[in-house]
């Protein structure tokens, strides 16, 4: 998960939001579908900016700017967004018994970014909490934590030297992930019967050690061969991915059991899961 660009959970429906020029920019389709349980939030969308124009109060659309977002396919896509004040505006405009609670949240959230620009520890501290929250052992939570590190170290190593846009971040963790694993993250999701959800948060401890070595031996490579193409940038993925492969080979053949897993923490918490595995 990139610090700069987060998913927050408000009553079990994810808001995707970017950090861009010093605060939180949200995504209003999915703050519409977590206020109105619509089955198709950007057609919900479309008829409110129609409505309110036509009502001549306000072109909805001029209070938000269109910024990219992940979506679902693992792209990134022109977005409309909107700042903590304009989402007051446009939840005014939405029918909803959660009208106030979201502000509450929206308030609150908004100064949890400034409180972790102040305190970065703060941040791991409630990231913590959410995964505790949702069920996940204190083991788990210390390795995917320390996979966040390892992403962040390597997307850096990666701006050093030119790669700034989310297509080529993308392309690249592809390459790593089929060295590795022999699947790119979207493959790999459809393994694990996933949709919009994280790979990550459903990964076990093993898949998420070795995807850490091929992202950190990628880093390792970019420091030291120092890559200035793209085609470069892709070779270095390519060996990092494979030191990983190396490593989850031999360990799959010494204990005669396979790495990969087409498990995820959907229905169950992963420690009733572990429970089953045992």
């Amino acid at each position: 998960m990139d610090k700069e660009a987060a998913l927050v959970v408000f009553q079990d429906k994810n808001i995707r939001r970017l950090w861009h020029n010093n605060e939180w920019y949200f995504s209003v389709i999915d703050v519409v579908g977590a206020l109105t349980e619509s089955l198709d939030a950007r057609d919900y969308w479309y008829r409110l900016k129609k409505r309110e124009a036509d009502s001549g109060w306000i072109e909805l659309s001029t209070i938000c700017r269109q910024l990219k977002l992940p979506s679902s396919d693992g792209k990134h896509y022109e977005t409309d967004c909107a700042t903590t004040k304009s989402l007051f505006r446009i939840i005014q405009s939405i029918p909803s018994p959660k009208a106030e609670p979201f502000k509450l949240w929206l308030a609150q959230v908004g100064y949890e970014r400034i409180e972790e620009i102040q305190n970065p520890e703060l941040a791991q501290e409630r990231m913590k909490e959410l995964y505790e929250k949702k069920g996940y052992s204190k083991s788990w939570i210390d390795k995917r934590l320390r996979g966040i590190s390892v992403r962040q170290d390597l997307t850096d190593e990666w701006k050093k030297r030119g790669v700034n846009k989310q297509e080529d971040f993308s392309i690249l963790t592809a390459e790593i992930s089929k060295a590795s694993f022999g699947m790119t993250p979207s493959e790999y999701k459809k393994l694990k019967r996933l949709d919009k959800e994280n790979l990550r948060d459903h990964m076990t401890d093993l898949e998420l050690i070795f995807n850490m070595l091929g992202e950190a031996s990628t880093a390792e490579l970019e420091r030291v061969h120092d890559p200035q193409t793209f085609p470069e940038h892709k070779t270095a993925s390519k060996e990092g991915g494979k030191v990983a492969k190396g490593a989850r080979l031999n360990l799959e053949k010494k204990t005669k059991r396979k790495v990969i897993s087409n498990e995820n923490f959907l229905s169950l918490t992963e420690q009733e899961k572990r429970r089953q595995l045992r």
